[in-house]
């Protein structure tokens, strides 16, 4: 079944219905260039009224917060997704967090611009043969399998070096495909960027991703979700999964 995550929640009302309608994952923006950023005091709030098989993602651009760890157990996220190719500070002031921190079966997602692989193809092998390589090494050590299931999942949105996220655009799926057709082999894949009810069966169609990611594509203005259009583009997934 494929994954469903609304992304952009800011509100008790809006986490609800997403849930409600059938949603895998709720994402919380911690970005204050965002019009969906949310404070922590509002996503703890939040997360308490959700039902506890829900992922909770933080949402994060470039480097993570001194406090995030703190953040991560005082509001219950379950995940944490980063947006990288921005500017991101010196390596010493980088924090890399051992799967051994957090609660068990916690994810750590990555999202990255689908165009940076779409350009060049030589990046894009270069890639998916380093995944590989390391996934082999994980594999064969202790505990192997449960740290694979900690980090190998990609976000491949439309967001630039500008605007991360929630643009509302989508990337070119054709020339993609290929590609992604080759990340699956190694790792699951998440589509995000420019999805709506009307446009994400053809996403599907012509990616087969493991998941899927939308924000403003159910929005009635941003930060506020449309009830109507986050029923309709839950239903337009599981329709798409009954005729594959």
């Amino acid at each position: 079944m494929t994954w469903v995550k609304i992304c952009g929640i800011t509100n008790l009302e809006d986490a609800r219905t997403a849930v409600e309608a059938g949603a895998d994952a709720l994402g919380f923006v911690f970005y204050e260039k965002s019009p969906r950023n949310v404070d922590p005091e509002t996503v703890g709030a939040i997360t308490r009224e959700i039902p506890a098989h829900i992922e909770k993602v933080g949402v994060f651009v470039g480097n993570l917060p001194e406090n995030f760890l703190e953040l991560v157990h005082r509001l219950g996220l379950t995940a944490s997704q980063v947006h990288v190719g921005l500017h991101v500070h010196s390596a010493n002031e980088t924090k890399a967090y051992d799967v051994g921190c957090f609660s068990p079966g916690f994810k750590n997602y990555t999202s990255m611009p689908a165009e940076w692989f779409i350009e060049s193809e030589e990046s894009a092998n270069r890639f998916i043969s380093n995944a590989a390589r390391s996934a082999q090494v994980i594999r064969s050590r202790p505990g192997g399998e449960q740290l694979l299931d900690f980090f190998q999942t990609i976000f491949l949105d439309s967001g630039s070096l500008q605007q991360p996220g929630g643009t509302g655009l989508t990337f070119d799926w054709q020339k993609a495909a290929p590609i992604v057709e080759r990340m699956k082999t190694v790792m699951r894949v998440v589509v995000a960027g420019g999805l709506n009810p009307t446009n994400v069966t053809d996403a599907m169609d012509i990616l087969n991703p493991w998941g899927v990611d939308v924000s403003s594509g159910v929005e009635a203005k941003p930060g506020k979700k449309d009830p109507e259009k986050v029923k309709a583009f839950i239903t337009a997934v599981r329709q798409s999964e009954r005729l594959a």
